[in-house]
């Protein structure tokens, strides 16, 4: 609601008054009342339909419909003249109704109604740019409001010269590819708004920029790919084709047991659940995560470690014994990583100088410890994005783009045994669906799904995504239904969402991509005292087996099955003990074939 009462106040007072028409005026909106059903409209996710009441006039009008992280936006790209005046109109009927133009190369323009249980006219101008040749018309609701209407849509000034088909694209440009995918760029086309990505024959993606990364691709094998570049004349010829091979398969830091069990060990510091010793840690635990590396300031970069004094853990080992159980682990097929941040430990690279401490100040650590990789755990306000960062294909916020450096650094570093997991909350990966960052008009959390744009940087290097299914608000699955934690049925549709992928947002144009099914484990607290969201051993059989057995699925019904699903992530080690290891225990039982 914080975030609708935002953005509606961002629209406020640019309900403008008509001007007077110049001579060479013109109606330039294509089927402004919807008498030829939805021609000349483009709709998201399928939202909107021509209707026959109510109407405003004629015989016909748009009804569209808002769901899930849509907001039913139906628009039309219009051709106009550089630096001109024009009035937008239409007449709508529902609540929280918005009409608007946008790309006007000035000022965009907008008129909304909270409520308008009748026919209600809405009406703005704007003018255009020196370089703008087309606008983008548009009608929307609102998120999980209900159904609005909209008829007799009017753009008047002045038409602009018939668009023309862009040149084909130059500059094609395959970067480092992954496993799995490959990054791509090319040059700007005067006049494009869109470019289609190729995979041999097959148009793989769409965007909106001048860069774009295919993945889905198998390991080890030769890719060509084109692009081409479209307006609402149409699309392009193909530019010259770029070849690329994936690299090598398998996961990314290999080693582990095909069904892992994760678990965070308090080294660093002491609560109501005791200090456990590393070489006291049971064997069902195959990834020990230790928590927690923590900066000397939130935006130094610089990590430091350190076992929990003995004021605090009077049965805390020593340096020497702690490095020495880190290598017993080791030598028996554990991983042993260090967790960065955490509740507490606010991390924020926001400058270069933060990314290169960061870099060597864990590098020190691991070093130090021997330790076999790294685990990102950043909570609060560690990640958000700067206004205007809207795509999580290609993000421009400095503490994004630095982070995504340094691990990649990292990872460079220490080569492909380098195991690189992270432990986002809900409300940085799944909330992505609905909102994503601040919004296109600003007022959202900037936080919401930010960190989508660093899973997926890192997707061919990343070891396991194991998401806090714990101290959660609802989520809303793919099934446009919200979700609370504590049971089978939310474990299930937030895990299917990393594991089918979905629109950032609702944008169908901009798709967050599925992990691989061994990339993902789910993060479940192993007591009641341990955070909110406990859930029952049998509700977490449950969830493995619907998972991958697809069965006892309950309500929700998944888009797949996943055999391969790699485990469970548990805050932690010291609770699950003091819980009499409930939750590793049921673990260790559960039948995965």
């Amino acid at each position: 609601m914080a975030a609708l009462t935002a953005a509606v106040l961002a629209f406020g007072g640019l309900v403008a008054a008509t001007t007077t028409a110049e001579a060479a005026d013109a109606e330039l909106a294509v089927n402004g009342g919807f008498e030829a059903g939805l021609s000349g409209w483009s709709c998201t996710a399928g939202s909107g339909a021509a209707v026959g009441a109510p109407v405003h006039a004629g015989t016909s009008a748009l009804k569209a419909t808002p769901s899930g992280g849509d907001n039913a936006r139906c628009s039309q790209t219009v051709t106009v003249r550089p630096n001109s005046a024009y009035t937008l109109s239409g007449w709508v009927q529902g609540g929280y109704v918005y009409l608007g133009a946008s790309n006007t190369g000035t000022t965009d323009a907008a008129a909304w109604t909270p409520s308008a249980s009748t026919w209600q006219k809405l009406s703005t101008t704007f003018r255009t740019g020196a370089s703008t040749t087309s606008v983008t018309i548009y009608t929307h609701g609102w998120y999980g409001t209900p159904a609005y209407h909209a008829d007799s849509i009017s753009l008047f000034g002045p038409g602009g010269d018939p668009v023309q088909i862009p040149a084909a694209p130059t500059g094609l440009t395959a970067g480092s590819p992954g496993a799995t995918s490959v990054p791509l760029s090319w040059s700007a086309v005067p006049g494009a708004t869109d470019y289609h990505v190729y995979r041999g024959t097959t148009r793989v993606a769409s965007v909106t920029g001048t860069s774009a990364t295919v993945t889905g691709l198998t390991p080890l094998t030769p890719y060509t790919f084109q692009v081409t570049a479209a307006n609402s004349a149409g699309e392009s010829p193909k530019s010259a084709a770029v070849s690329a091979t994936t690299t090598s398969g398998g996961t990314p830091g290999g080693g582990l047991p095909a069904h892992a069990l994760v678990g965070y060990l308090h080294s660093s510091f002491a609560n109501g659940s005791g200090y456990t010793r590393m070489a006291d840690v049971p064997d069902s635990w195959d990834v020990i995560n230790l928590a927690f590396g923590e900066p000397t300031s939130v935006t130094s970069g610089d990590i430091r470690f350190s076992l929990c004094p003995v004021a605090q853990c009077p049965n805390v080992e020593s340096p020497a014994e702690f490095k020495a159980a880190i290598k017993a682990k080791q030598a028996a097929g554990k991983k042993v990583l260090i967790s960065i941040g955490g509740q507490n430990g606010q991390v924020q690279l926001a400058s270069t100088g933060a990314r290169d401490a960061f870099v060597t100040s864990v590098s020190k650590i691991i070093d130090e410890y021997g330790l076999d990789g790294l685990d990102i755990d950043f909570e609060g306000h560690s990640l958000s994005l700067n206004t205007g960062d809207t795509d999580f294909r290609a993000p421009t916020t400095p503490v994004i783009v630095n982070l995504i450096a340094a691990v990649k650094s990292l990872k460079a570093k220490y080569g492909p045994d380098f195991v690189l997991t992270m432990a986002p909350e809900t409300f940085f990966v799944q909330l992505g669906y609905q909102f994503y960052g601040s919004g296109p008009w600003g007022g959202q959390d900037p936080r919401a799904g930010s960190y989508l744009p660093v899973i997926h940087a890192l997707r061919d290097d990343l070891t396991l995504l194991h998401v806090q299914h714990y101290n959660s608000g609802p989520i809303m699955g793919l099934d446009n239904q919200f979700h609370t934690m504590g049971n089978a049925d939310f474990h299930i549709a937030m895990a299917d969402m990393m594991l089918t992928g979905f629109p950032v947002a609702g944008n169908q144009s901009r798709i967050f991509p599925a992990l691989r099914a061994e990339q993902v484990a789910i993060g479940l607290p192993a007591s009641n005292q341990a955070g909110g969201g406990y859930t029952s051993p049998a509700d977490v059989t449950k969830t493995l087996d619907c998972l991958t057995k697809k069965v006892n699925c309950g309500s929700y019904a998944t888009h797949g099955t996943w055999p391969a699903l790699r485990g469970l992530m548990s805050w932690s080690i010291n609770w699950d003990r003091y819980n009499q290891f409930v939750f590793s225990r049921n673990f260790d039982a559960y039948p995965w074939s």
